[in-house]
């Protein structure tokens, strides 16, 4: 459900980043959002992919997903904020930080399913 809520969002967020922001932002700000709506969709196929994938056993997939939704949101959605910066009266620059803390966040998520593919073939 996660997977496709996200896809959805990042589709929704995507047509609006296109079609409704060019005139309130500047193009370097346009980018960073598009930024921020591609990595969620990446990660929305990556959810969908783990939620459909009998490899993994509950523990571990538990442990991956939490990992990915926490990382995509504190990712894509801090970039969302800082691309809408100039248009609120609140700097969203003061929490610029958590930008690479899910993106950190995010690495880990992909770390951990490396090395639970590759453990388990080892096993086998």
């Amino acid at each position: 459900m996660t997977a496709t809520i996200f896809g959805l969002l990042a589709i929704m967020l995507g047509a609006f980043g296109a079609h409704g922001l060019e005139k309130v932002i500047d193009r370097d700000s346009i980018q960073s959002f598009e930024t921020g709506v591609r990595y969620q969709m990446y990660h929305a196929l990556f959810l969908l992919f783990l939620g459909i994938w009998d490899g993994l056993d509950s523990k571990p997939r538990k442990l991956v997903f939490r990992l990915v939704w926490i990382g995509t949101v504190l990712f894509s959605f801090s970039i969302y904020l800082l691309a809408l910066n100039e248009l609120t009266s609140f700097d969203f620059r003061k929490i610029g930080f958590v930008t690479p803390i899910g993106g950190s966040i995010l690495i880990v998520g992909w770390a951990l399913l490396s090395y639970y593919i590759l453990t388990r073939k080892l096993d086998k």
